[in-house]
C-alpha cells in the first residue's frame, strides 16, 4: 500500500524536481516504512510506502525495469495472483516472492492497455513506458483506492491523495461550484454524479474502471470495465448454487487475508459481515492466525430508544457469530466522550472534502485507531454485501410473488406465501392484496403518478446558486436512483448500482485515506469482481425462497452462521442511534454554530437561508434522539460541514 505521486513535463521545467520534493515531503504525516523516487528531466515518480503483503515487504517504489524500459509506482493489492502466474507464465520459483507491482507491469507487458481487464484486486498505478515516451495509468473497477491528477498545457501531476498537490506553485486552490451544488442538492450518500470531477475546480480524478494515457500532451481516459449482461447460471438444485457460492466466496476471503501483520473485520450483528467472519475466520485458523473483530457500540448511558424492530447495541447478536464461529478475539468499542461534532474537522482533513456521513464516521475513524495500535494490517468489511451477497429485500419478495400471480404460477405462490405468513407472522389475507396490487399497480391507488412518490428531500440549495451550476438540469436523468425514492424494476436497479460508476467515488474515498492514516488496507469481499459477477448471475428465485427476504444467503451460510442470526427477520441493528446522545451535552454549541452559518454572507449565497432557519427552529431546543433521522438534522449536518470545509479557503 502506497501514497504516489508525480509529475510529467512536456516542456523543460528547470524546477520540477524541487517541486515534487515539497509533495513528498507532505507525505510525511503519513506512517511509512520505506520512500522512493525516480526522476528524469521531465520526469518525477514518487511513493511512500506502506508494507501490507508479505510480498511487499523490503520492496521498494519506485521501480524500474531496465531490460524493458519502464517505471512503476502503484498502490495496489492484487487479488488473482495465481491466474495470473499461469496466465504471464511465471516460474514457481518467483511465484512466492514477485511483488504485485512487477505483476502489474508484466501484465501490462503482454495485454498494454487492456491489462487492467485481467487484474481483480484494489489498485491505482502509473507507468511511464520510455520507449513509447507515454504514461499508463489504471484504477480498479470500483475505486477502492484514489488517484487524482491535474493536467495544463504544460504538464500533468497525478497523486493519491490532493493536498500535494497545491503544493506547487502552478496549482491554486479553488472550489468546483458545480460539484459542490450536486452535494447540497443529492439527498443520499452519493455526493456528486460526476465522476471525473472534485470539490476542486482544477482537480480531477480518475474514476473508478478506467485507464489513463498520457501522449506527450494528449490526455485520453478511457473505461475498460462495465457490467455487460450476465448469463443466467443453471444449476441442478439450491444446494449447487450454495455449494459453488461458497467456493467463490471462500477465494475472494481467502486471498484478501494477504498480510504480514494481523487481520482484522468490522464486525456487526449482521449477515453480510457475520459472513466475512465465519470464512475469514476458518482461513486463518489454517494459518495458526487468529481474526481480530471490531464492533461499534452505544455509549454506557445510553437508552435505546428505536422502535423493537431496530437494535442500537447489537451485542446479543454479535456474541452468537463469534462463540459460534470461534478463532476470534472480539473488541466491543463504544468510544465513551467521543461524538461526530467534535470530529468534523479532523474528518475533514482526511477526506479533503465535504461528507454526509456525519453520525459515523468518528467510530469509524475509531476502529482504524484501533485496529492500528494491535496491529493490524489488513481490515476486512461487507459493507457492499446489501447488492451482491445478500440480495432480496422484501419489495424483491413482493415482486417475485406478483409476477408468478401474473404467469399463474398460483401453487408456487401459494407455497411461497405460505412460508412468508409463517416466517413473518402474517397472513395471506393481508399478503395478497398487497402481491395483487403489485402485479397490476395500473388497478391500484397503491402507486402514485410515474412511479415517484409525493415525498421530497427539502431544498436547501439557494435557488440562485442551483440556477448558476444548472444542478437540478444536470441531475434530472439520474433522479431515480440519486432521491433514494426509486419505484421501478429492482434488478435494473441492482445493475445500474453497479455501471453507475458514482455509487462507489465515497467509500474509496473514505477508506483510503483512513488506510493511509493507519497503516492498514480496508478489504471487502463482498465487493470482489467474481463475486459480483457469480451474485448478479444467479436465478432471480434464489433471493426469494422458502418465504425468505435475502434467502440465498442465509441458506449458503447453514452452519456457518449461528441460527440465531442467520435466521434473523425481525430486528434489524442500526448504527449511529445515539449520535444525539453524544451531542447532547454540545447541543447549545451545536445550535449556535448553525446560527452563525444563517448569518454568514458566503453560506447566504449558497443555501436557502428560509429553509435552513426552519431546521434550526425545529431542532433547537432540547436534544432529542428521534433527531437523528430528520430531514432536518441531515440538512444540518450538511451545511455545516460545508461551512467548516469553506472556511479552508479563507
Amino acid at each position: 500500500m502506497s501514497a504516489i505521486l508525480g509529475t510529467y513535463h512536456f516542456k523543460d521545467d528547470s524546477n520540477h524536481i524541487e517541486d515534487c520534493n515539497k509533495m513528498m515531503n507532505y507525505l510525511e504525516s503519513f506512517p511509512y516504512d520505506d520512500k522512493g523516487v525516480w526522476q528524469s528531466e521531465r520526469l518525477f515518480f514518487g511513493c511512500h510506502n506502506q508494507w501490507i503483503s508479505p510480498e511487499s515487504v523490503g520492496g521498494h517504489l519506485p521501480s524500474y525495469d531496465s531490460e524493458h524500459q519502464l517505471v512503476i509506482t502503484s498502490d495496489a493489492i492484487i487479488d488473482n495472483r495465481n491466474d495470473l502466474f499461469e496466465r504471464l507464465q511465471v516460474s514457481y520459483s518467483e511465484r512466492k516472492s514477485i511483488s504485485d507491482s512487477k505483476l502489474i507491469l508484466l501484465a501490462y507487458l503482454k495485454w498494454g492497455k487492456d491489462s487492467p481487464k485481467y487484474l481483480i484486486g484494489d489498485f491505482a498505478f502509473m507507468i511511464w513506458d520510455e520507449r513509447k515516451q507515454l504514461l499508463f495509468g489504471a484504477r480498479d473497477f470500483s475505486g477502492s483506492r484514489t488517484l487524482y491528477y491535474y493536467n495544463d498545457p504544460s504538464r500533468f501531476v497525478f497523486c493519491t491523495i490532493i493536498e500535494p498537490m497545491f503544493r506547487l506553485p502552478y496549482i491554486r486552490k479553488r472550489i468546483n461550484e458545480e460539484w459542490l451544488a450536486e452535494f447540497l442538492v443529492i439527498p443520499t450518500m452519493v455526493e456528486s454524479t460526476d465522476i471525473h470531477k472534485t470539490v476542486y475546480k482544477n482537480i480531477n480524478q480518475l474514476p473508478p474502471a478506467h485507464t489513463i494515457i498520457i501522449d506527450k500532451d494528449k490526455i485520453a481516459l478511457e473505461r475498460y470495465w462495465n457490467l455487460g449482461s450476465l448469463n443466467t447460471l443453471k444449476l441442478k438444485s439450491d444446494s449447487e448454487y450454495e455449494e459453488a457460492f461458497r467456493d467463490v466466496f471462500n477465494i475472494a476471503v481467502s486471498e484478501k487475508l494477504r498480510t504480514h501483520g494481523k487481520v482484522g473485520s468490522h464486525l456487526s450483528g449482521g449477515l453480510d459481515s457475520g459472513t466475512v467472519v465465519s470464512f475469514a475466520s476458518k482461513a486463518l485458523k489454517n494459518e495458526n492466525k487468529q481474526l481480530y473483530t471490531y464492533s461499534y457500540i452505544p455509549e454506557d448511558d445510553f437508552t435505546d430508544w428505536t422502535p423493537n424492530y431496530y437494535l442500537a447495541d447489537e451485542r446479543v447478536f454479535i456474541k452468537e457469530t463469534v462463540n459460534h464461529v470461534g478463532n476470534i478475539k472480539d473488541h466491543y468499542l463504544n468510544f465513551q466522550g467521543k461524538n461526530p461534532l467534535l470530529e468534523v474537522d479532523d474528518f475533514l482533513a482526511l477526506m479533503e472534502m465535504p461528507y454526509k456521513f456525519f453520525e459515523n464516521a468518528f467510530w469509524l475513524k475509531g476502529i482504524n485507531e484501533t485496529a492500528h495500535s494491535q496491529g493490524v494490517k489488513v481490515l476486512l468489511n461487507g459493507s457492499r454485501g446489501n447488492h451482491s451477497i445478500s440480495w432480496g429485500s422484501w419489495r424483491l419478495t413482493i415482486d417475485y410473488y406478483a409476477s408468478l400471480l401474473k404467469k399463474l404460477k398460483l401453487l408456487q405462490l401459494n407455497q411461497e406465501l405460505n412460508s412468508y405468513c409463517r416466517i413473518f407472522r402474517t397472513g395471506k389475507k393481508t399478503m395478497l392484496p398487497i402481491v395483487a396490487k403489485n402485479a397490476f399497480p395500473r388497478a391500484s391507488r397503491m402507486f402514485v403518478r410515474n412511479g415517484v412518490s409525493d415525498y421530497c428531500f427539502p431544498s436547501y440549495i439557494n435557488e440562485d446558486f442551483a440556477v448558476k451550476t444548472n444542478v437540478y438540469d444536470r441531475l434530472q436523468q439520474r433522479e431515480a436512483y440519486i432521491s433514494g425514492d426509486f419505484k421501478g424494476d429492482l434488478n435494473q436497479y441492482r445493475k445500474e448500482h453497479y455501471d453507475q460508476l458514482y455509487y462507489w467515488i465515497k467509500s474509496g474515498t473514505a477508506t483510503t485515506k483512513l488506510s493511509l492514516r493507519y497503516s492498514l488496507w480496508d478489504r471487502d469481499p463482498t465487493n470482489d469482481l467474481r463475486v459480483i459477477n457469480f451474485c448478479l448471475s444467479l436465478p432471480e428465485e434464489q433471493y426469494v425462497k422458502n418465504g425468505m427476504e435475502r434467502s440465498f444467503l442465509r441458506r449458503a451460510t447453514k452452519n456457518f452462521l449461528p441460527e440465531k442470526v442467520r435466521l434473523n427477520h425481525n430486528i434489524r441493528g442500526i448504527q449511529g442511534a445515539d449520535a444525539i446522545h453524544r451531542m447532547s451535552s454540545k447541543w447549545s454549541c451545536f445550535v449556535d454554530e448553525l446560527i452563525h452559518i444563517k448569518k454568514d454572507s458566503m453560506m447566504s449565497e449558497i443555501l436557502n437561508l428560509e429553509v435552513v432557519n426552519k431546521a434550526i427552529e425545529n431542532i433547537k431546543g432540547q436534544p432529542d434522539p428521534n433527531y437523528v433521522w430528520t430531514d432536518d438534522f441531515k440538512l444540518l449536518t450538511r451545511s455545516l460541514i460545508v461551512s467548516r470545509f469553506l472556511r479552508t479557503f479563507s
